[in-house]
């Protein structure tokens, strides 16, 4: 008796493997990559550190002169700096807003009192939906409007002379969330136009002032942050 011929085995299965098999890598490969392009146009809108150097205009102030009440106001920026995590990769995300105002007191090169007001719910970035967790959820800031910094001890030697520049460590208070902390800032001070730009960075921990930083799981918001400013201060009328 002949025995009957076996069928070849049908390939299909290992076809449709092999294709689930690419599939799966072309997803993973398109997630890294859609992530990293994210990332990358993400760190590209992020705002450069606020610089006195950057934004300086040539002075048309007696500098021999400068002691007196100053006031806070146009051409300043202040708002935040936080590094995030997406999906394993790194951005930088920056917050800004020229609600600022304020006032100081120069006596002679020495800046003996400043108080610095930010509207926090005017501080924006690119993303609409980030701004409106910002705002509502971690700084709650229906109950909490505004961040203020105000100087504890005076600056000697502050103001320069002319037209460079000087960089001073400064002692305050940072309020923000309702919640105030003693903070220490490097500034950078310099003539500018008709009056003094300050720029600096608070370096400050979230859960110190009671805010709790993001963490959706696929994305994860540092605890620890900064404070970035640029003010532009005019002698008070």
């Amino acid at each position: 008796m002949t025995p009957e011929p076996q069928r070849p085995r049908s390939r299909k299965p290992l076809v449709w493997a092999g294709v689930v098999l690419v599939v799966a890598v072309l997803a993973v490969v398109g997630v890294a990559v859609g992530t990293n392009v994210y990332s990358s146009n993400e760190n590209a809108k992020a705002s450069a550190a606020p610089s006195v150097a950057a934004s300086r205009a040539p002075s048309t102030l007696d500098a021999a002169d400068l002691s007196g009440d100053w006031a806070i106001g146009g051409d300043s920026e202040a708002g935040y700096r936080v590094h995030e995590v997406l999906n394993g990769s790194d951005v930088t995300v920056t917050g800004r807003t020229d609600s600022v105002s304020g006032s100081a007191t120069v006596d002679g090169s020495a800046i003996t009192a400043a108080t610095v007001t930010v509207q926090v719910a005017d501080i924006a970035t690119d993303s609409a939906q980030r701004d409106s967790y910002f705002r509502d959820s971690a700084l709650d800031v229906a109950a909490f409007p505004e961040a203020t910094f105000t100087l504890t001890e005076p600056v000697a030697d502050a103001v320069p002379s002319g037209s460079g520049t000087t960089t001073v460590e400064a002692s305050g208070e940072l309020t923000l969330h309702g919640v105030t902390k003693a903070v220490r800032a490097e500034l950078q001070v310099g003539l500018s136009g008709d009056g003094v730009d300050v720029s600096g960075s608070v370096p400050i921990t979230f859960s110190d002032f009671g805010v709790q930083a993001p963490d959706l799981g696929f994305v994860k918001v540092d605890d620890a942050g900064a404070v970035e400013f640029l003010v532009h201060a005019t002698p008070a009328s």
